[in-house]
């Protein structure tokens, strides 16, 4: 592997930036994983991220909601699914 990383005519001050959501890395229960790869289908681990960032950022989003607005959603959305 490393031979296919060699790379002679690269200048000896490349740098390659790595943006911050590379670096950071979390630990999620075995059950939370499983809910997450399940919902993610054939992108496996690959559509796992985006997944968990999809709802964190949903969740940040909907943080500031007050509680009649998600209690009215949350109602909405499980009667629906009944009916």
């Amino acid at each position: 592997m490393r031979d296919e990383m060699d790379y002679p005519s690269a200048p000896a001050s490349l740098t390659i930036a790595v943006p911050p959501s590379l670096a950071t890395a979390a630990i999620l229960d075995e059950d939370v994983r499983a809910w997450f790869l399940e919902r993610a289908g054939l992108a496996g681990e690959a559509g796992l991220g985006a997944l968990v960032n999809a709802a964190l950022r949903e969740h940040i989003r909907r943080s500031g909601e007050p509680l009649e607005r998600t209690l009215r959603r949350v109602l909405r959305e499980e009667l629906r699914k009944v009916g």
